[in-house]
């Protein structure tokens, strides 16, 4: 496959603190305790983990009874052994196409560490525990023409719990296959579909045997919040976390306060009697709100003496996490990181560190149509992750004939050089006047900018073929004024490239590079 990188910060939505903390350490070192692309910080990060050797074989024994013959987890038990970690919400057909990017991501990094010296496995996290139903329960496919199409079940949360227990109800199954018509690979994507996604399945469970199935040459462990296991292990965390929630959640609302001030942003607000943390009692998830000395009017006591019942909310979970696991980094999207920013303060309090903090891989697949388009329009990533009005003029003015553009461009510096030369003698009559002759001489070049944008408009709508091919190439890469990764799942490009994109994916990834890759597939 070709490939080459571009900056996040030149792609939509890169927030501030996610720009610094990829290409500005030294912006944000103190909001997180490691470098993300210096070798050295997961040595650093790895030395400073305290892990006893009571948990350690308390998770290896939850982890093996839940991926039985796993060579991973035998590492695992090794004393000195780390954990790369990443995860994902247990959305529908694998979720969004990032997710996969994420798993490789860790294993790549895992086996990077390895190599050097220092043991580590990977280690995918569900997030079950989540009870936004309707956050994971759309998936996006293209069909053979390139046009995006949504899927949802008719699953429901009437209480509010976790997602991870919740029942598939009429899962989509034909529709997806009507959409894959045409495409080479159809009958194999759809067969893991069909073998993954089956009546009376959970949302947890078809989530996993999808990317498990994907994923199965790597070695993945995979740990679910939910199991009663883990839950147990994690209680005393939990309870501690608790009886300190006063504190913690002003040293986070105190951090959100630093990060607003500095320019940056606050991932999540908490009001004054948050705790943290939620109950999940009769199938229903629950936020703990503190009164004086009680919450949702329970006392502390009354918690603490059964913790398996708590869970924690996004600040906290990657704490919790990094308690049960030997992290020694964790590889996220740029949500995710900024919760890390607000989280720092409760891993010192905690924990006493705080793992490295990294971007997951991050790809766009062009197809050779896609390619094609994009090079005979001179068109950049960047350029076709617009708005589709934007997309259109740029590769309309690709259609204009050259002595037209040319004339476009004369004019305006003739008319640019002569405004210049007038403003200087209005200016030497009365200085009064300048502001009003720049005013009008904007107005000026805005005019013969926009005969400029109408001209090319118009050889765009006399170009059917350039009309079609900018529909294309924005459905394919930015559809819906998302990026592909975040949008589309991973089914149709399983269909159209074959069951071995992902390990085609998993050599081009690059745990040193900051950067998004596009890939040109084959």
């Amino acid at each position: 496959m070709e490939q080459h990188c571009i900056r996040h910060d030149q792609l939509p939505g890169a927030s501030r603190l996610f720009a610094d903390l990829l290409y500005h350490y030294d912006r944000v070192s103190h909001l997180y305790h490691h470098a993300p692309y210096d070798p050295d910080s997961y040595l650093a990060a790895a030395k400073e983990i305290v892990y006893p050797a009571d948990r350690r074989a308390a998770i290896v024994a939850a982890l093996r009874e839940s991926n039985p013959n796993n060579p991973s987890i035998d590492k695992l038990a090794n004393p000195n052994t780390v954990a790369v970690v990443t995860g994902q919400q247990v959305g529908l057909f694998g979720g969004p196409l990032y997710t996969i990017f994420k798993a490789l991501a860790a294993v790549k990094l895992a086996k990077t560490l390895s190599d050097r010296g220092t043991c580590a496995v990977p280690v995918f996290w569900f997030a079950t525990e989540d009870h936004d139903l309707a956050e994971i329960n759309v998936s996006w496919a293209f069909n053979a023409a390139g046009t995006p199409e949504s899927y949802t079940t008719k699953s429901v949360n009437p209480t509010n719990g976790p997602v991870g227990n919740i029942p598939l109800r009429d899962i989509p199954l034909d529709a997806v296959r009507q959409t894959l018509i045409g495409m080479p690979y159809a009958d194999e994507a759809m067969a893991l579909a069909e073998s993954a996604y089956k009546d009376g399945a959970t949302f947890a469970s078809s989530f996993r045997s999808f990317v498990e199935t994907l994923l199965k040459p790597y070695n993945m462990i995979y740990l679910d919040p939910l199991d009663p296991a883990i839950r147990q292990i994690a209680a005393p965390f939990l309870s501690r976390a608790l009886s300190l929630s006063k504190d913690l959640v002003a040293q986070v609302q105190k951090r959100t306060q630093e990060l607003e001030a500095a320019g940056y942003h606050g991932q999540v607000h908490l009001e004054s009697n948050a705790s943290l943390l939620f109950t999940l009692e009769n199938g229903k998830r629950v936020a703990l709100k503190r009164t004086g000395e009680t919450f949702n009017d329970r006392t502390l006591a009354d918690l603490q003496s059964k913790p398996e019942l708590l869970s924690p909310n996004a600040i906290l979970r990657p704490v919790m996490q990094d308690f049960l696991l030997p992290t020694v980094a964790y590889l996220g999207g740029p949500a995710e990181l900024a919760y890390f920013a607000q989280s720092e303060p409760l891993y010192q309090t905690l924990l006493g560190r705080m793992p490295v903090v990294a971007h997951r891989a991050s790809f766009t697949l062009y197809s050779h149509r896609v390619a094609k388009i994009a090079k005979r329009y001179q068109l950049a990533l960047k350029d076709i992750a617009v708005p589709d009005v934007t997309l259109r003029e740029r590769m309309a003015r690709h259609l204009v004939p050259e002595n037209v553009t040319g004339q476009f461009a004369s004019s305006r510096a003739t008319i640019e050089a002569e405004l210049k030369k007038l403003s200087a003698s209005v200016k030497g009559f009365d200085p009064g006047l300048d502001k009003v002759f720049e005013k009008s001489s904007a107005k000026v070049l805005y005019q013969i900018g926009k005969m400029e944008q109408k001209t090319a408009r118009e050889a765009m709508r006399r170009d059917a073929r350039a009309t079609a091919d900018a529909e294309y190439i924005h459905n394919a890469i930015y559809p819906h004024r998302h990026l592909q990764e975040r949008m589309y799942g991973i089914l149709p490009f399983l269909a159209t490239y074959g069951m071995d994109l992902v390990e085609r994916i998993y050599e081009c990834v690059e745990p040193t590079c900051p950067d998004h890759q596009v890939l040109t597939v084959d």
